[in-house]
């Protein structure tokens, strides 16, 4: 099979990854809840996780980096634990639901939304960003780059003007981080959400949200955290505060050895080979014959989230031959991001997406191509 869903979760894992995982489970331990030896060697291993990952993301202070399930969860954590009632935040048509959903939900609330339109690439100009600030405005919230289409978007000129208007700037990652070289302080990002299964390439069930220094949550999720049992209310110290309940070990020593990987190989150097097999795939996809491809077409401008559809050829049919004739596994469908959609002339219908993660190589690109071609032409 030619794996091209990493947009999704990243596949194959680095080697280190299985094995770190596999060693988790098989040691035990439960971090911050005993005294035996098992218990501290798992809480080793996750203070060590939060370090290696908070290095990959440009986050100096390891206890500012919180673990959760998935970037949807980092998002909630963000949002509900920032926005109170007559608040409001400034954010995009490029969202995804992970974003829309709680804020719809915060709206019931009288947390306030504007959503900034994009072009029909899905750029978002950070000037219309701004414009949209009002005096109660607390809050603005950027997808990186888009699940949909690729787009990159201008955070380091969206962290300016927030320093400047004295705003918090939250940043989703989830195409990005592992992806393109990140500096979440650099860019003065306050709070940075990314899963731990994609561009980080830790297991399924890992994700991060990483914290400024000065920026206090309040708790979404209350329960035991090992420390201060003694209190009804949750600790005030960070990571235990917005980290109750049993961690997930196994999953974060895999994303551990993920993030170590990624330091090793260089994500400047990931983000090379895919520049290199976006400038192979996006001129040859645009040539086909009745193939609507979306987003920039510069390499630079994107991620290697590449958008399709055949014209007169439904997105499913097109998906299911890709893998069943071709062995090729790509997504179909509106990919959880309706509004992007609309942005790009794409909704109801969706797209199909091929996306490519950092082990894909310029041959997995050319047997899409060659795919592709061969289904235009029946």
């Amino acid at each position: 099979m030619i794996y091209l869903d990493n947009a999704a979760s990243t596949h194959p894992k680095p080697e280190t990854v299985y094995a770190a995982v596999d060693r988790a489970v098989r040691t035990g331990g439960n971090p911050g809840r005993s005294g035996h030896r098992a218990a501290f060697d798992a809480a080793r291993e996750v203070f060590e996780a939060r370090a290696v990952v908070g290095e990959v993301l440009g986050a100096s202070d390891p206890a500012r980096v919180i673990f959760t399930l998935n970037a949807t969860h980092s998002l909630n954590l963000a949002l509900k634990g920032v926005l109170r009632r007559g608040d409001h935040v400034v954010t995009t048509v490029m969202e995804h639901n992970s974003v829309l959903r709680p804020l719809h939900r915060l709206e019931a609330s009288g947390v306030e939304t504007t959503l900034v339109a994009a072009d029909r690439e899905g750029h978002v100009d950070p000037a219309a960003l701004e414009g949209a600030i009002r005096p109660n405005t607390r809050l603005v919230a950027l997808c990186h780059a888009s699940n949909v289409s690729g787009t990159l978007q201008d955070a380091e000129a969206v962290g300016a003007f927030c320093r400047r208007r004295g705003l918090l700037f939250l940043l989703d990652a989830s195409q990005t981080a592992g992806a393109v070289p990140l500096d979440a302080e650099g860019l003065g990002v306050h709070l940075l959400a990314a899963p731990g299964h994609k561009g980080l390439l830790g297991p399924q069930g890992t994700g991060v949200l990483v914290l400024a220094a000065g920026v206090d949550l309040a708790t979404v999720l209350e329960g035991g955290t090992g420390t201060h049992s003694e209190q009804r209310t949750m600790p005030d110290e960070l990571p235990e505060g917005l980290e109750a309940g049993t961690l997930n070990t196994p999953g974060i020593a895999g994303l551990a050895a993920g993030a170590r990987y990624l330091l090793d190989r260089g994500v400047a150097d990931v983000r090379r080979a895919e520049e290199e097999i976006l400038a192979y795939v996006l001129p040859e996809l645009a040539s086909i014959p009745g193939l609507l491809l979306y987003g920039p077409r510069e390499p630079a401008a994107r991620v290697a989230v590449v958008s399709f559809n055949l014209e007169g050829r439904d997105g499913a049919h097109v998906g299911f031959a890709l893998d069943e004739a071709y062995g090729i596994a790509v997504r179909v469908g509106l990919h959880c991001a309706p509004d992007a959609h609309k942005a790009l002339g794409s909704f109801p219908a969706g797209t199909v997406r091929a996306s490519f993660g950092p082990f894909n190589t310029l041959q997995d690109a050319e047997a899409l191509v060659r795919a592709l071609r061969e289904l235009a032409r029946l």
